[in-house]
């Protein structure tokens, strides 16, 4: 086999289907939406819609609510640390933040840090820099010799929010300076 003969296996890749474009095609004159009505033409947007009568969708009750407040934790359990630790992923003694552990592979997602669990038990001193500790993880942490340093995190949102009313008040105050000079 040469480079030159290399390609695709049969039907791995399928072309595109070819619409209105003469009746030998097989999909001309009304490209395969039959004839007629509503569903024939563009931009139709009914799905969902039961002719009048009230959608399934909405005839089901609603349960519980999406709190929008929430913080979002990275969960560790003190015992994946020690697994981590002793499959080399991790160094003993190491000051451990949520980077540090997003690079182990055990903090995934947690947009406002990492909150430390006790499940599982920890053998090796530790210092912990966590945005959240359990009072358990705490206690365990520390006494083995380890600790656990819990900071407050600032969400995104309020970052953007706060230096969005950074660059209000500066804009402010530079008008309100060239009209104290234009005075």
């Amino acid at each position: 086999m040469k480079l030159n003969e290399i390609r695709d296996n049969d039907g791995a890749r399928k072309s595109r289907m070819r619409v209105g474009r003469g009746i030998g095609s097989g999909k001309g004159k009304t490209a395969g939406r039959g004839q007629k009505g509503q569903k024939s033409r563009e931009g139709v947007s009914i799905a969902g819609f039961e002719g009048g009568q009230m959608p399934l969708h909405m005839r089901l009750p609603k349960r519980g609510f999406n709190n929008i407040f929430a913080k979002d934790y990275a969960e560790v359990n003190l015992g994946a640390i020690q697994k981590a630790i002793d499959a080399g992923k991790i160094e003993a003694g190491a000051t451990l933040d949520h980077d540090a552990l997003k690079a182990a592979g055990l903090a995934r997602g947690g947009k406002d840090g990492v909150r430390l669990l006790a499940k599982g038990e920890l053998t090796t001193v530790l210092k912990f820099t966590v945005a959240g500790a359990s009072k358990g993880a705490i206690e365990a942490v520390e006494k083995i010799g380890g600790s656990v340093d819990v900071i407050h995190v600032v969400p995104a949102a309020e970052k953007a929010a706060a230096k969005k009313g950074v660059k209000y008040r500066e804009r402010k105050a530079d008008k309100e300076a060239k009209q104290a000079a234009n005075k």
